[in-house]
């Protein structure tokens, strides 16, 4: 390596480095995604940026990326990592019971969306197989950004996360074929299409066999010899090695290399050394995955962009509306509820990564013009760009139809009941309690106003009603004639305070238990008719003091003793007060 070459990539290393640790984090101050915060240093500090305006500006070349290329192959690292990591986090059970997702939903979504656009972009003008390259190029999602949204959300392990993660697999499946069929059609070869995706198909399967065949009798075995021999550095070396290792077998056999890291990753996570490589591994990924997003960044061409905005701009518009609705309607045949669904197609809506490699080898193959290929390519770069905010929106958009399709249960008529407990309020402490009664075997009915609250417990099988238990007519359809009890848990002072008054007055006999904020509170619920009363403020003090004698060596029998001292002189100051 020249002495320029050397100086060009330090100075490459240095600007990457000052993105990841000044400029990112200026944009997580604003509140901005981390991947949003690599994806735009990469725009301003990549070619078409401030490398751009370098040519008039030489001075501006020691704060931009010159070989965006170099940066490709540490890039590539950044997504096995993020799939090795994930593999680590499932397991062979868990990927089996995603099958129906990753075949069924992952399956319906590629392929309606690569003939939707197919066939818009052959109406559009172009030959029917670079119509078809551009209508699977632009059906398949971003692996790393949007796995890595999920990871930082802390929702891999939700339906969300299982159902994005199972049409993903699919779409990494996918690549090898779509790569054979760009380069079958590039050239007349010389075996049939059947016959290439027959080899491919086998050299696949081959390839996951020896990847797990290592993984079961083998990478246990080799990693105990690692950690008695050396410790953590031998560990990590092995780790580096499985990780690339199995990307370089599946790559070898025309899969992704993304694929290989995922298998490699749920076959180390079989084994004890599971935690500790998640520990070691995670810096590297969140720099080198910073680095892919940076070179997504500078992968877009402000020039051409601006040149073909009425194109990009419509074209993106089509682009996320109609994978948007596809992805809907096949996680929802194929996955879950109403709600997940959308909210996984939002995130599943843009382009993804594969997307560049796709056009770039149908580019070369002569099958896509450089001017399509621009256009395609601005508009699966900034789909990708909105991801963070899609994700955004697809939540809320979801929190919001949950909201509006929920219908709560109306309390039916109770008043027949006898001997039952009336819960007012079922948040947390309401659900806590009526946990703990039915397990006595206790009959329940609760009342709370929170529609949706009311809805999902109702559905779990709890005779939870929408009805606001100050209101006497209520308290009567719940049965409170025959009720043996009630049970006031809402943390609203106020709201507390009138459902004790009305309870007291409709049965002046039964005891009422209420839940209070403070000594003060709980004195007010005394006045309205409460027979026993519980200060939160009162019970949190006196259940750190219990950890505090404990931290202190005294034994269990005299710390329940002195707390018990210690109620007992709190609820009688409080009933004085």
């Amino acid at each position: 390596m020249g002495y320029e070459s050397q100086e060009t990539l330090i100075k490459d290393v240095l600007v990457f480095l000052f993105a990841a640790g000044i400029v990112v984090p200026l944009f997580r101050l604003l509140r901005l995604p981390t991947v949003v915060g690599f994806v735009v240093a990469g725009v301003a500090l990549g070619p078409n940026g401030l490398g751009f305006l370098a040519q008039s500006w030489p001075a501006l070349e020691f704060f931009t990326i010159s070989d965006p290329d170099a940066a490709a192959l540490f890039a590539e690292l950044g997504i096995l990592f993020l799939l090795f990591m994930l593999g680590l986090e499932f397991s062979f059970e868990k990927l089996w019971g995603l099958r129906r997702v990753v075949f069924g939903a992952g399956g319906f979504q590629a392929g309606m969306s690569a003939a939707v656009i197919g066939i818009a972009a052959y109406l559009l003008g172009l030959s029917a197989p670079a119509a078809a390259i551009v209508g699977l190029a632009l059906a398949l999602s971003s692996t790393a950004i949007v796995m890595q949204l999920l990871i930082e959300k802390r929702r891999v392990a939700t339906p969300v996360g299982r159902s994005a993660l199972g049409v993903l697999l699919f779409q990494d499946l996918l690549v090898a074929p779509i790569l054979i069929f760009v380069g079958f059609a590039s050239h007349d070869a010389q075996s049939s299409l059947v016959s290439i995706i027959t080899e491919a198909l086998i050299e696949g399967l081959l390839a996951i066999l020896i990847i797990f065949l290592i993984g079961r009798f083998l990478l246990r075995r080799v990693f105990r010899l690692a950690a008695h021999a050396g410790g953590r550095d031998f560990l990590m070396a092995l780790t580096l090695l499985t990780v690339v290792g199995a990307a370089a077998i599946t790559a070898s056999a025309g899969l992704s290399l993304a694929l290989g890291a995922f298998l490699a990753g749920l076959l180390l996570g079989e084994t004890e050394f599971k935690h500790q490589t998640e520990v070691d591994l995670e810096p590297f990924k969140g720099l080198l995955l910073g680095l892919f997003f940076m070179t997504v960044g500078m992968s877009l061409d402000i020039e051409s962009i601006g040149r073909l905005l009425p194109w990009v701009a419509s074209g993106l518009v089509v682009l996320l509306v109609t994978k948007l609705l596809i992805a809907a309607i096949a996680c929802r045949l194929f996955s879950g509820a109403a709600t997940h669904s959308l909210e996984t197609a939002f995130l599943l809506a843009p382009a993804g990564e594969f997307a560049f490699i796709i056009l770039s080898t149908a580019v070369a193959g002569g099958v896509l013009g450089g001017e399509a290929a621009t256009l395609v390519a601005a508009i699966a770069g900034l789909s990708m760009l909105l991801i963070p905010l899609l994700g955004y929106l697809g939540r809320i958009t979801a929190a919001r139809f949950a909201e509006a399709s929920r219908e709560a249960p109306q309390v039916g008529d109770f008043i027949g009941l006898k001997g039952h407990v009336i819960i007012a309020g079922f948040g947390r402490v309401g659900h806590a309690i009526a946990r703990i009664l039915e397990a006595e075997e206790a009959e329940l009915v609760a009342l709370d106003l929170n529609p949706i609250c009311v809805a999902r417990a109702h559905e779990q099988g709890w005779k939870v009603y929408l009805g606001d238990a100050a209101r006497p007519e209520i308290l009567n359809r719940a049965g409170a004639q025959g009720a043996a009890m009630f049970i006031v848990t809402v943390d609203d002072a106020d709201s507390a305070e009138a459902m004790v008054r009305a309870v007291h007055t409709l049965r002046r006999d039964a005891p009422i238990l209420v839940r209070a904020r403070d000594a003060d509170h709980a004195r007010r619920l005394s006045e309205a008719g409460a027979d026993f009363v519980i200060p939160d403020a009162i019970e949190a003090g006196l259940q750190l003091a219990a950890r505090a004698l404990q931290e202190f060596g005294y034994e269990g029998e005299m710390v329940r003793d002195r707390i018990a001292a210690e109620r007992a002189a709190e609820y009688q100051r409080t009933s004085e007060e």
